[in-house]
């Protein structure tokens, strides 16, 4: 019986680590990139309880929704979708309740991994433009001196 779960779970887990790739690839790409116009928003002051950027969430949504409906025909393409609910709800715990604090009642880490995690994403949010931003994933966080050292470069450079 345990083993009928192996597989589905094995999928789930695997879609988690990989959006994290995918997340901070797009991340880095296109909302520091083309897609700058919605993720500007979240990195100027917040002016509400929604910005812009929470757009993207909504495309994320979506293709979780494709692949619920296409694991009809695929059922893998179901536990797919379903490693995406779970990478977005991490997200939201960890990135917009823990880092950005949109949940009150997150407390902030005073040590650990989760410290480090809230701390390289304040550097990433220490460069308000598209261009020289640092730290681009969401539960995966850099050694910090790697990340000043980055900061630094780009900040010396001409």
């Amino acid at each position: 019986m345990a083993q009928q779960w192996l597989l589905p779970l094995t999928i789930v887990a695997i879609t988690v680590v990989a959006m994290e790739i995918v997340a901070a690839a797009v991340h880095r790409h296109v909302m520091h990139g083309p897609g700058w116009n919605w993720h500007r928003s979240h990195h100027e002051p917040a002016d509400g309880w929604f910005e812009r950027n929470d757009l993207y969430a909504l495309v994320f949504a979506a293709i979780s929704l494709t692949l619920f409906v296409a694991g009809a025909r695929w059922p893998a393409l179901w536990w797919v979708g379903l490693g995406l609910v779970v990478y977005g709800l991490l997200y939201a715990i960890v990135h917009d309740g823990l880092v950005h604090r949109r949940f009150r009642f997150v407390k902030p880490p005073k040590s650990g991994y989760l410290k480090r995690l809230v701390q390289a994403h304040r550097l990433h949010h220490a460069v308000r433009e598209r261009d020289g931003a640092v730290s681009f994933g969401f539960l995966y966080a850099p050694r910090l001196d790697s990340l000043l050292d980055r900061l630094r470069a780009h900040r010396s450079a001409p």
